[in-house]
């Protein structure tokens, strides 16, 4: 067995990709247009993927845009994207400078999560040891849920 994707159901194509793409630094893959069953299917793969040429090997998220508008709630019962990132702290502030919330900051110099526009919990992971706790992280507090 081998892991493929994950979907998640969007409701604005624009401004999904602009977070998962130019937010998240994810590419798009692969994109499929159902006339008959009314939906669009778009396929991300992460920047490291793509860069070692995996991007059609590894994991994927699908981002499923149904033609006909649903409202999906809150999206919380879904739990959430993980994602390793080489500096939490660099990740973090590159998301707030593109207008993201950190809903829970790196206060741990290993963990934070974010949210999609349709309020998918997106987790941020140091790779490898834990940064040293730093300013502002230390002292920011949770925003929301995640």
């Amino acid at each position: 067995m081998r892991y493929l994707h994950t979907m998640v159901r969007i409701a604005d194509i624009d401004r999904s990709l602009d977070f998962f793409c130019n937010k998240m630094g994810m590419t798009e893959v692969r994109r499929t247009e159902s006339e008959g069953g009314r939906f669009t299917l778009i396929f991300l793969a992460a920047r490291d993927d793509v860069e070692a040429g995996r991007e059609h090997a590894a994991p994927l998220v699908e981002l499923t845009y149904n033609w006909d508008p649903e409202d999906y709630g809150t999206g919380r019962n879904f739990g959430h994207l993980a994602y390793e990132v080489d500096d939490i702290y660099a990740t973090c502030q590159s998301l707030m400078d593109a207008g993201v919330t950190i809903n829970r900051p790196p206060r741990d110099g290993r963990m934070a999560f974010v949210k999609s526009p349709d309020n998918i919990s997106i987790e941020l992971l140091q790779r490898g040891e834990s940064k040293a706790p730093a300013e502002p992280w230390v002292s920011m507090a949770n925003t929301g849920k995640w």
